[in-house]
């Protein structure tokens, strides 16, 4: 699926020499225009380390989008290349390769971190150095915001908020799953989970009989849910990612605790249906930011596409990051230049951006304005899309 955006004939201004860490097809086509000129965006993702199942397909998603737009002539004639670095899930590794990015004059602007603790270590870079930073999947509340509450003026994400998502499930489970007492069983390792589990219980209309905690590094959850079993409730609530979750389920449905269970986009991946096993996934709930199992012909496309340049599967982050690299292309179109400082401003202006994942527009939070998808498993296949909009 190619987008294609007129030129606004900004080539003379779009002077970048040098060369980055892209791949062989992206070298390929930057080498193709006859010019040893490009234009640079970073690619800084956990590909290695415990968020590397994340960082590896948002990052193959940046280069297909960066692929896509080469082959459909670049921005006014000048070829995209990715600057890639692995930050390997380690927060001072991420405050390293930003600065080691954003130092450099030639990048226009950074797709990533996935994680809010790396992103929020690779911020003071961006904004030292006034250079973009987007993240397709850092949901922390105040990621985005400094100790006084000010917007970090660099920063920004595509996907939705901790507290929009928590508040999302607490209202589907009110009107759609009717539950009027919750369970959650939560991460207490995890700011990601602490933060899903006080939004919830902030917006859940009913009794909270429990709140169980876990710990990242747990593999056995069978003490805990034997005591839940013998509770009185509707809905369980497991704040996470998938890791936990998919071995909560599995435990959890083997041993009789057939009420549903309700996640964040942290469940978002293949791997937690791996986990859970497909004959334990029924009566699942997570929220994505793109339902990648919908029948439109945009995101079927993409899907395809996707799954062809990586042999891959598609997830929700793989849609906000392949989005991502799109908001930069045009800001560097609206702005006629590459310098980061200018084409940052024309990424905070983005208003009404037509991507994979929906129409959007950046709030003055710089986080993106749109409704919450819950994706509903049966049978170990997602089997419906519920669309929330916990705003209304």
């Amino acid at each position: 699926m190619k987008k294609i955006i007129a030129s606004l004939g900004i080539g003379a201004t779009l002077f970048i020499a040098g060369c980055g860490n892209g791949t062989d097809g992206e070298q390929e086509a930057a080498a193709g225009n006859g010019s040893d000129e490009v234009i640079k965006i970073g690619s800084l993702f956990e590909l290695t380390g415990s968020a590397a199942e994340y960082g590896q397909s948002m990052n193959e998603a940046v280069h297909m989008a960066v692929e896509e737009i080469n082959a459909a002539g670049g921005i006014d004639g000048v070829h995209i290349e990715v600057v890639e670095r692995d930050i390997a899930s380690d927060e001072s590794q991420a405050a390293q390769g930003a600065m080691a990015m954003t130092s450099d004059e030639g990048i226009s602007a950074i797709i990533g971190p996935a994680l809010t603790g790396t992103l929020q270590a690779a911020i003071p870079s961006a904004n030292q150095n006034q250079v973009a930073i987007i993240s397709p999947s850092a949901t922390d509340d105040g990621v985005l915001q400094d100790t006084n509450g000010e917007v970090h003026p660099y920063a920004y994400r595509t996907s939705f908020t901790n507290s929009f998502q928590g508040g999302a499930l607490a209202l589907f489970s009110n009107e759609e799953l009717q539950a009027s007492k919750a369970v959650i069983f939560s991460d207490n390792s995890s700011d990601y989970a602490q933060g899903l589990t006080e939004t919830f219980q902030q917006a859940f209309e009913g009794d909270v009989v429990s709140i169980e905690n876990f710990t990242a590094d747990q593999t056995d959850f069978s003490a805990t849910l034997t005591n839940i079993a013998t509770m009185d409730f509707d809905v369980l609530y497991v704040p996470g990612y998938y890791e936990q979750a998919g071995p909560i389920v599995k435990q959890a449905r083997e041993m009789g605790i057939d009420q549903p269970i309700i996640g964040p986009d942290g469940l978002g991946n293949q791997r937690f249906y791996e986990l859970a096993g497909m004959e334990n996934m029924n009566d699942v709930y997570y929220t994505s930011h793109f339902a990648v199992e919908s029948e439109d012909p945009e995101i079927q496309s993409f899907v395809e596409t996707y799954e062809e340049a990586t042999g891959n599967q598609p997830d929700m982050f793989t849609g906000l990051a392949y989005d991502a690299v799109y908001i930069v292309k045009e800001a560097i179109e609206r702005a006629g230049s590459t310098d980061s400082f200018k084409v940052n401003e024309e990424i905070e202006a983005t208003e009404n951006f037509a991507g994979v994942t929906g129409t959007f527009s950046f709030d003055d939070n710089h986080d993106p304005v749109k409704t919450v998808s819950i994706i509903e498993v049966q049978n170990g296949e997602p089997s419906a899309i519920h669309e929330v909009d916990p705003n209304k």
